[in-house]
């Protein structure tokens, strides 16, 4: 894999499609998405699309990794919670944007693997716990981001908890055939502003 790859990918698939912050777009021109994926599907990392990890969990398309960064507003010295670590992916591009990331993974073989793909990757501050990703991580908290790579039918209340001031959760809501991707916005007077951002297609958040 190339540096040629990413450019390509960030460019034609990313940046084409409107994501424009310059942040989100270094990072996910930066990070080796090859180093997060299956050897026997490494041949298609640079594919705008999501790939199997095994246990019934994927690698998030590229674009809407970068989406989300985006939609939640993640910045250097940003406080991310990120739910569902899956390969780690996700969690190497908010580091490498310069966030503080905490990230909950619940199935302990993708946690490990995820462990070892940051590491090896040198994204050594992402900071990672098995456990129920529904139930946030309240001590860490609050947080200025919150992304959910999975899909729910509602918002999890302790994770709305958990947004600190202008904070924004971002989530798939939805079944899996009428997903939306969703942002609920902490205002200054602590009530939650919901915006919808078109449909998604995610595995479900168990």
């Amino acid at each position: 894999m190339t540096d040629d790859e990413r450019d390509r990918l960030v460019a034609t698939s990313i940046a084409a499609r409107g994501v424009g912050d310059p942040d989100v777009l270094r990072a996910m021109r930066t990070v080796p998405r090859e180093r997060f994926v299956p050897d026997a599907e490494r041949s298609l990392a640079y594919m705008d699309c999501p790939l199997p990890i095994g246990f019934g969990q994927t690698i998030s398309q590229p674009y809407v990794v970068a989406w989300m960064a985006e939609l939640g507003r993640v910045r250097p010295g940003s406080r991310v919670l990120d739910v569902g670590t899956g390969s780690g992916y996700q969690a190497a591009v908010l580091s490498e944007i310069g966030a503080d990331v905490w990230s909950i993974e619940r199935v302990p073989e993708l946690l490990a693997s995820a462990r070892a793909a940051l590491d090896a990757t040198g994204y050594h501050r992402v900071h990672l716990r098995e456990g129920d990703g529904r139930e946030g991580w309240p001590e860490a908290g609050p947080f200025d981001a919150i992304l959910v790579a999975a899909a729910t039918l509602f918002a999890p209340p302790a994770l709305m908890d958990q947004i600190g001031p202008r904070g924004r959760l971002v989530l798939p809501l939805g079944p899996p055939e009428q997903q939306e991707l969703v942002v609920l916005e902490r205002r200054p007077w602590g009530a939650l502003r919901r915006s919808t951002h078109g449909a998604v297609a995610f595995v479900p958040l168990v």
